[in-house]
């Protein structure tokens, strides 16, 4: 079935998805350290169809490839997996030179919910305001009211896509108008 995987049709690749079984993860790990960035990307979508928990290492592994299709795959198998391990990863990869890669790992952050709500929050405070943005507006997306105080102060941010979002997030909250009495 790995030949199949590795063929270089597609299509067939594709197919021979459903054949993959907990017991080919050694050698799918293998050719995710080969050095061809098209073995690296069919072995790690092979790996994110597995339901064993020892996926995930190589997948977090996988977030700071060299390439970026290859980052990109393992980013939405770690999101799809809902893998809290990886939070601290997928914050990293807000930094990441590739814009798709970063909106990437903030949706994979979004998948994983509550358990990167903490990270979000403190990522709130980094030096660059892309990263600043997209924490924001996964924050939005999660509607979690723990958010509430730290999107208040992002309203306040230099940049008019974090005031935005953290806007964004606190009227999703129902926080988002504050009446006061003249």
């Amino acid at each position: 079935m790995l030949t199949d995987l590795l063929c270089g049709d597609d299509a067939r690749a594709e197919a021979s998805l459903a054949h993959i079984s907990p017991d080919d993860l050694p050698e799918l790990i293998e050719l995710a350290r080969s050095e061809m960035p098209d073995t690296r990307w069919w072995a790690l979508r092979a790996i994110a169809t597995l339901p064993t928990a020892g996926a995930a290492t190589p997948l977090l592994a996988a977030v700071s490839d060299p390439d970026p299709g290859v980052r990109s795959c393992a980013i939405l198998a770690l999101g799809q997996r809902q893998e809290s391990s990886a939070v601290p990863a997928l914050i990293n990869c807000l930094k990441d030179s590739s814009e798709f890669v970063a909106r990437l790992a903030a949706d994979a952050l979004e998948q994983i919910g509550q358990p990167a709500v903490p990270a979000l929050i403190e990522a709130l405070k980094a030096a660059d305001a892309p990263t600043r943005r997209l924490a924001a507006r996964s924050l939005a997306h999660l509607k979690d009211p723990s958010a509430i105080p730290a999107l208040f102060m992002a309203l306040e941010d230099d940049s008019m896509f974090v005031s935005y979002w953290a806007d964004e997030g606190l009227e999703k909250l129902g926080a988002g108008q504050v009446y006061f009495k003249p």
